[in-house]
């Protein structure tokens, strides 16, 4: 999957994580370690031992190998590697655009945008989605008939908290229960992962955007979705939870007319390119 930066520039990817990630998807016996590996009781397995103190010895070496800037995050001594993955940045480095015609980004990921037709349809990486298959809710898939779906992917060296993307009343968080897939365009492109995977949603009646919805969608290795409680009143980039280890997305519905996305991001999009986003920067504007 090719990365751009938001000046158009080709950033690396991880290109030995999707070597992997493709040899497993790709070839029977790689898809034989799938069916084990998205189990919940693997991922669960594997977050209670990255819990484990002993699993801090792993945190140096994740971070040489996947070429992590640790200069933005808070400089201290991590008691496990689910306490590393975790991680806050410091103060002051993920700037919130306040402008209250700004849409803004909820994380740190790649992102891609796509059109939600009339009846429901959405393509990702090829693969045909319905709105009911990814919410479950035939009535709640229908306020987004004609919007916009907006798919925030992050890896494994990007920061695993997430915000609010705009400031208005939380609603209630809702659970779906599924398994495990990776969220890498390995997967992504021959099973439909965002209707298969575990995930939670809640809606945001926000001050400027309308009603949006915001789900976070678990991932392989990803034993935990730990979101803050709902129905309450939150402000623009305050944080809404974390990701415990793996790869992960957060994923926002637009209704119809609500925003217009950033030209940069739906180019990128159009030629299967993912744009580097940060928690709080501008990605689009409110439609007049």
């Amino acid at each position: 999957m090719i990365w751009r930066d938001r000046k158009g520039q080709t950033v690396p990817g991880d290109g030995g994580q999707d070597r992997l990630l493709e040899w497993m998807y790709g070839t029977g016996l790689g898809r034989c370690f799938v069916k084990i590996m998205i189990l919940p009781p693997v991922s669960r397995a594997a977050g209670w031992l990255l819990d484990r103190k002993i699993s801090a010895l792993a945190v140096k070496p994740f971070i040489k190998s996947n070429h992590i800037d640790m200069t933005d995050f808070e400089q201290r001594r991590y008691r496990s590697f689910n306490d590393f993955f975790t991680r806050r940045v410091r103060e002051g480095t993920r700037p919130v655009d306040t402008e209250p015609t700004h849409l803004i980004a909820p994380c740190d990921s790649k992102l891609t945008a796509y059109e939600i037709g009339e009846d429901s349809r959405f393509f990702v990486k090829g693969v045909e989605y319905t709105l009911a298959g990814l919410l479950k809710d035939e009535a709640l898939a229908g306020r987004f008939l004609g919007g916009t779906l907006l798919l925030f992917r992050l890896t494994v060296g990007d920061y695993h908290r997430y915000g609010c993307i705009d400031s208005g009343f939380m609603g209630e968080v809702h659970r779906i229960p599924g398994v495990y897939h990776t969220v890498n365009p390995a997967a992504a492109s021959r099973y439909p992962i965002y209707r298969e995977n575990t995930r939670e949603y809640a809606l945001l009646e926000s001050d400027h955007f309308g009603t949006l919805l915001q789900m976070e969608v678990g991932a392989t290795m990803v034993g935990r979705i730990v979101n803050n409680p709902g129905q309450r009143r939150v402000e623009r980039g305050e944080e809404k939870g974390r990701f415990e280890f793996g790869g992960s997305t957060v994923i926002v519905l637009l209704q119809k007319d609500a925003a217009i996305i950033d030209e940069d991001i739906l180019r990128n999009t159009q030629q299967d390119a993912e744009t580097v986003v940060h928690l709080g920067e501008r990605i689009g504007r409110k439609k007049e």
